[in-house]
């Protein structure tokens, strides 16, 4: 098993990454928007990762913490929720956002995030109920801290190269394009600092809620 990768992001197309290490190996490795979107080429990196073996293929899958490839592993537990969702389960809400939706049993709220119905929401809360107690918060604070510390690099970004990351991520999510452009077009009118592939991403995630 694959648990940890360190090295050098050597290519990055939403929402993959190639970690290149130091034995000349690069990993393709699959991230939650939210920690891709940290990401920034020849940027030395360690992921925890997880390996998912299927008959036509072996897939890595990449977090910044230890706490959220524990998350993706719980959720992988749980019927119907495949790798693909749980990913867009990490990119559409935070740790603290899911803990609370389980908590106080909103399936609406479960809902709106790509792929997930009804039954699968009533699954999350019933089967996360318990496993998500044992997660702490610290890894949101931790990947805040990351996310406003890359905000002052990534300012070289033109305009056009950061809607086009936004625009694949939310399709790789599974919203379709129109609905992407549009959140894309709403987040734009309610940004009020440098646009950034993290900050338009949050607010085009947050009207798509």
């Amino acid at each position: 098993m694959i648990g940890f990768i360190k090295g050098q992001v050597e290519h990055l197309f939403t929402p993959t990454a190639i970690i290149m290490t130091a034995s000349g190996v690069g990993y393709e490795i699959e991230l939650p928007l939210n920690a891709f979107c940290q990401l920034q080429l020849n940027q030395p990196i360690g992921l925890w990762t997880h390996l998912v073996v299927r008959e036509d293929a072996h897939l890595l899958f990449g977090f910044l913490t230890p706490h959220d490839k524990e998350l993706f592993r719980q959720l992988l537990k749980i019927n119907g929720v495949g790798a693909k969702m749980a990913l867009a389960i990490m990119s559409t809400l935070t740790l603290d956002e899911l803990k609370h939706y389980v908590q106080t049993n909103n399936e609406t709220a479960l809902t709106r995030i790509p792929g997930v119905g009804k039954k699968t929401a009533q699954r999350l809360i019933i089967e996360l109920a318990d496993k998500l107690k044992n997660l702490g918060g610290e890894n949101v604070i931790h990947q805040q801290s990351l996310m406003n510390e890359m905000q002052n690099d990534t300012n070289q970004n033109n305009e056009m190269h950061i809607i086009a990351e936004v625009e694949a991520g939310l399709m790789a999510l599974g919203y379709k394009e129109k609905e992407a452009q549009l959140a894309i077009k709403t987040a734009k009118s309610q940004l009020d600092d440098t646009m950034t592939t993290q900050n338009l991403l949050k607010l085009a995630l947050k009207s798509l809620a």
